[in-house]
């Protein structure tokens, strides 16, 4: 389970109607900027005999009177150098009106009925629909939107009934990744009184007699909820109708405060599968309850920590996984319960050339979804594992879904690239057809662009792959705006994604970049961890060399490429800027893990030590100075400008990271360029946000580099 989820923010330029304006970027050579008094405290750490100096540890405290002041300050000096930039307005209206098109999920089909999410457009949030019928007009079951006046109240996660009668619901406020969790009455549309609290990291599953669902929290915390650490989360069962006090729990493991859980009920109904995870590590354990037997125990078929298995579906007693075990591009394997040793495992696909990212089973077949160079595939195998033909996608792209239950006939999926938005299909497992269900319409014309795959040397020599998209008939002049954007952690695959706000970054004339960093998993496991702990250095090499080809080949220079990354993308620019800080004409480090000496203290940082390390460690510790970006920023050096963006309900990476680098980065810079922090209110991490916040930050963000660029911002 990966707990730092990637953040998908893109922001694109544009052109509205019958008639071109150019308007020509302000220059970046203004006045001196004074940015505000950040005092420093005398705050030194010993970390195996190596002295460490914390000067802004105080911001750490972000409901403290000193540190909102200094947030009123700096969002008052970053907000006063935008609405100086004329055309971030127009930037923004663009964005508006691109955004302004209907978009679908794909459908969950549960007791007959088809639930799946709707936007009208500039909906905050999406709107949950439930249909009777697949032609059937739909109806409203939950809008989002209701539950608060500003947006800020999301839906979080759902869990619907077999007869499609009763959901569980969590809602998520603020951006935060707490959630409280509700039940509502399919027919009527009305909440039942059921309320769970506390929760966070979860998701529910119903017993298939509908008296209720397992779910996983942790105790209610002692101090700060959106900065205590969070550890000894507990698997229990609510029965609907009963207060949660009288919930029933079902595991827990005082004995190891970092293992979190997570309950599914079989589709027969017999069996509790367990995962039992710990940190954002893809290894897992895995355990069951047979739910056939009162009181019976749980029983750790999977106990080593030693690959990844995730549960497909079962046969009876026979449980079809997919596994890394001795396969880092992933297989499907078989056990059976009743002789679980591994001598009786039995491999029904085994690894392949392209990575095996995710399985289901549909009409008595398994549905195989594969990345080759970081593009979908999904091939249909027998449930003896023949292959039994490939699914004919739109093209190249990313396909996400195929879910469904083994009896269904029918299963859906999103298809999606740089160009092309969302488009939801219907896909017939026994004709092996697909067919469209919703299709949006966007005011973009894709036949003007184009994207192609190219690969380049990393510094040790590795081949890394790197999507670019651009409009026709680019001229390699080195001249053109570049947007270079990554991840490169957690076992993530970066694959084609339709983004708005890359739209527009688009039509300003810009290209867009996206290459496959190590420690992602566009190639399995091997990938992964060679992005990881001491191998760290990697992730900066891969990104680092991205930027030097397309200098060298005459897609950009310096003076004209940005870089953007959120999360762990965001310590990714943050590790760019300090080590390269020549290399780059602007950044836009988002939501980013800047102290790599103390991440680990704070909400879920403790769960990332399975690819970062901690400090804790002396070993550790020597890698993390070496490339943390708060401890790597030098006074008398000349950054380029940067605009980093956090937000004050971040539980996920705190927004001490971010004010702490900022004002470090704020007293160290020696040249004219802006170091400007962006600290948006009530949000958190990303997930969530509303969307009249992103249009806000990106037409912010793309103001920013427009003007740090000097480009010539074309809107029609």
């Amino acid at each position: 389970m990966n707990l730092v989820r990637r953040i998908f923010p893109t922001v694109m330029p544009f052109v509205c109607a019958a008639t071109l304006m150019t308007i020509l970027a302000a220059q970046s050579d203004d006045t001196t900027l004074v940015y505000p008094k950040a005092k420093t405290v005398n705050q030194i750490d010993d970390y195996h005999g190596v002295k460490v100096a914390d000067p802004y540890r105080w911001l750490e405290d972000t409901d403290s009177a000193d540190t909102q002041a200094w947030v009123e300050a700096e969002n008052k000096l970053t907000f006063g150098y935008l609405d100086q930039i004329p055309y971030r307005d127009a930037i923004r209206d663009r964005l508006i009106k691109l955004w302004n098109y209907e978009r679908f999920t794909a459908p969950e089909l549960e007791g007959g009925r088809y639930f799946y999410e709707h936007n009208n457009g500039l909906q905050n949030q999406n709107v949950l629909l439930v249909a009777d019928s697949l032609g059937a007009e739909p109806r409203v079951l939950l809008d989002p939107n209701t539950l608060s006046s500003d947006g800020t109240v999301a839906l979080a996660g759902r869990a619907i009934t077999d007869d499609g009668k009763l959901m569980a619901y969590g809602t998520e406020t603020s951006g935060s990744d707490w959630m409280e969790w509700h039940v509502r009455d399919v027919d009527s549309g009305k909440d039942l009184p059921d309320l769970l609290k506390w929760v966070k990291f979860s998701g529910a599953s119903w017993t298939k007699d509908d008296k209720g669902f397992f779910y996983s929290r942790y105790d209610e915390p002692k101090g700060t909820a959106l900065r205590e650490a969070n550890y000894f989360q507990k698997l229990y069962y609510h029965r609907l109708g009963t207060p949660q006090l009288e919930d029933k729990l079902i595991y827990e493991r005082p004995d190891n405060k970092e293992l979190g859980f997570q309950g599914y009920v079989t589709d027969d109904g017999r069996y509790l599968i367990i995962t039992v995870w710990q940190g954002t590590s893809p290894k897992n354990r895995l355990y069951y309850k047979d739910l056939t037997r009162a009181n019976s125990p749980v029983v750790k078929l999977l106990d080593d920590f030693d690959a990844q298995y995730s549960f497909v579906d079962n046969d009876g007693p026979v449980f079809w996984m997919q596994t890394d075990l001795n396969a880092p591009r992933q297989r499907l394997m078989a056990i059976d319960i009743r002789h679980p040793e591994r001598s009786n495992w039995k491999t029904i696909v085994p690894q392949g050339a392209d990575k095996l990212e995710g399985s289901n089973a549909v009409d008595n077949q398994f549905l195989l979804t594969y990345l080759k160079d970081a593009k979908t595939e999904v091939r249909v195998y027998s449930l003896k594992g023949k292959f039994v033909r490939n699914v004919d996608l739109p093209g190249i792209g990313t396909a996400a879904g195929f879910a469904g239950k083994r009896k269904n006939k029918e299963t859906f999926y999103a298809f999606t690239s740089f160009i092309s938005p969302t488009t939801i299909y219907r896909y017939d497992p026994e004709a092996g057809t697909s067919s469209v269900f919703r299709q949006p319409k966007v005011d973009f014309d894709p036949a003007r662009y184009e994207t192609k795959q190219v690969f380049y040397n990393s510094k040790d020599g590795t081949r890394v792959p790197m999507f670019l998209t651009y409009k026709k008939g680019l001229q390699l002049d080195g001249q053109n705006p570049t947007l270079l954007y990554a991840y490169g952690g957690f076992d993530v695959s970066l694959t084609p994604f339709f983004s708005v706000p890359n739209l527009v970054w688009l039509e300003m004339g810009g290209i867009y970049a996206q290459p496959n960093l190590r420690g992602g998993g566009e190639y399995g496991e091997e990938w992964h961890l060679a992005g990881t702990m001491g191998h760290k250095q990697n992730v900066f090499d891969d990104f680092i060399a991205a930027a030097q080809w397309l200098i060298d080949n005459k897609y950009t220079s310096t003076p004209k490429l940005a870089i953007r990354g959120a999360s762990n993308g965001g310590l990714l620019i943050g590790a760019a800027l300090t080590q390269r800080p020549d290399l780059f004409g602007a950044a836009l480090p988002e939501v980013g893990v800047m102290d790599m000496l103390r991440f680990q203290k704070f909400t879920i940082g403790w769960a990332w030590t399975s690819d970062y390390g901690s400090s804790d460690n002396a070993e550790d510790f020597k890698w993390l100075y070496a490339y943390s970006p708060l401890h790597n920023l030098k006074p008398g050096t000349k950054y380029p400008p940067t605009m980093i963006s956090t937000a004050d309900h971040d539980d996920r990476v705190v927004p001490g990271h971010s004010f702490k680098f900022a004002a470090t980065m704020q007293a160290d810079q020696a040249g004219p360029a802006p170091v400007l922090i962006r600290i948006e209110t009530k949000a958190g991490h990303g997930g969530g946000k509303p969307i009249s916040k992103i249009i806000d930050e990106t037409a912010d963000e793309w103001a920013f580099v427009a003007r740090n660029l000097n480009m010539d911002v074309a809107l029609r």
